[in-house]
């Protein structure tokens, strides 16, 4: 097992929040803050049309990521944007045709907010369940379809617990209904092959700082054919973007994203195969030493990097602050002054308490196998010393069956 020496401490295991930027993308980006300043915006001088090549660049190289055009390809600030204009743009320029949009109950909250938005317009929204490993039924989005029926919204990669929906079948589905189908894949594009036209995707939100690239700064693919994808834009302005999506480019971070999208496309196939091997071995070590471990998610549609882990009997609050030395994140989301238990893993059919004692790793680019022993030996000695505290623990371990005692209320002294 790796010694505390072998390893820098804090190890960070949180990918699926952010990645720190590749030394590769830094370098392209670094001369497009001083020495290359134009505005790609301004047509009339040699400092615009630097800019504008600079821009076209990274468009070419987010494309040729996921199997689109340039012209697809909407630079916008980060994926909350991209799924904004989507889902919003799409309402609006097809509201003649329908109202009503699907969706799944376990997408990221900027869509789930964004269909509420809508919601409150007149849209008719349907969230789909999912089962227990995280996936949807597609006989029930099939039925969920109706004449009115505009656009449906699925995630590719789960952020949460990193479940693959099978996007290439919901396409498909949705393209013999004549219905749009828009993906946010900010968590599977550059990790896994996604390709938008295999995949029967018409729109699809991508975000830098998900693959080694800088915060701020994403796309939105927008099909240009078979069918053609018309949008109404949600920032009004210079008209840039090709009107869709007014504003000055941030084109430090668009070359960044280009960048970010190269050098995934050439490492892809090698790290999803060294982050699957990792995680696995994550896996392997901490199952294998305690028990009452619970994998949230299905196990065989899901990223290399990824998994979400579930300690019955641990208070997941106690177990992260044991750990405080590592950064992953707890499957309840801290809000104001109360714990709310992960929706994403209530949907899974998962109970308040193994919902609250749910971390999720995210292992990236720059982890290594020292680093994954420490986390290993480091999660199973914490979890085994606060099991120690727990008397629901030892009356597990006693065989009693929890969910069968009675609990017997205090008396009340007045």
């Amino acid at each position: 097992m790796a010694s505390e020496a072998a390893v820098k401490l804090p190890i960070y295991m949180d990918n699926h929040a952010t990645t720190r930027v590749d030394p590769r993308v830094l370098e392209a980006m670094l001369p497009y803050f001083s020495e290359i300043y134009g505005n790609a915006a301004s047509r009339n001088h040699e400092f615009g049309w630097v800019a504008e090549q600079a821009v076209d660049k990274a468009r070419e190289q987010v494309a040729k990521l996921i199997g689109a055009t340039a012209k697809e390809i909407v630079l916008t600030s980060g994926a909350t944007e991209s799924n904004n204009l989507a889902i919003k743009g799409v309402a609006e320029m097809y509201r003649e045709k329908g109202n009503h949009i699907i969706t799944e109950v376990t997408e990221h909250k900027c869509v789930l907010d964004t269909c509420k938005r809508l919601e409150k317009h007149g849209y008719r929204i349907t969230y789909l369940p999912v089962r227990t490993d995280g996936l949807i039924d597609l006989d029930q989005l099939k039925d969920a379809m109706t004449d009115e029926t505009i656009l449906v919204s699925i995630m590719a990669a789960n952020n949460e617990i990193g479940i693959l929906q099978p996007i290439r079948e919901i396409g498909k589905l949705c393209h013999e209904k004549g219905v749009l189908f828009h993906t946010d894949a900010v968590q599977a594009a550059g990790k896994v092959p996604f390709n938008v036209i295999e995949d029967n995707v018409d729109l699809a939100s991508v975000s830098a700082h998900k693959i080694y690239g800088p915060k701020g700064v994403g796309a939105l693919y927008v099909r240009r054919r078979n069918p053609r994808v018309q949008l109404v834009a949600q920032m009004d302005g210079g008209g840039h973007e090709r009107g869709m999506r007014s504003g000055t480019l941030n084109v430090p971070g668009i070359v960044g994203l280009g960048a970010a999208c190269e050098v995934a496309q050439l490492d892809m196939g090698e790290e999803s195969k060294r982050l699957f091997a990792l995680r696995e071995s994550l896996r392997e070590q901490i199952t294998s030493q305690l028990d009452e471990v619970y994998i949230n998610g299905s196990m065989e549609h899901r990223l290399p990097g990824s998994i979400n882990i579930s300690f019955a009997y641990v208070e997941g609050e106690s177990l992260l602050m044991g750990i405080n030395d590592i950064a992953v994140s707890s499957g309840s989301a801290c809000t104001s002054a109360t714990l709310e238990p992960s929706y994403v893993l209530k949907a899974l059919g998962a109970g308040d308490e193994l919902a609250h004692s749910s971390i999720r790793f995210g292992l990236g680019r720059f982890n290594t196998q020292a680093e994954v022993d420490y986390v290993a030996t480091k999660i199973v000695e914490v979890v085994r010393r606060l099991r120690e505290l727990s008397p629901l623990y030892e009356m597990h371990k006693e065989g009693i069956d929890l969910s069968k005692v009675k609990w017997a209320a205090e008396p009340v002294n007045h």
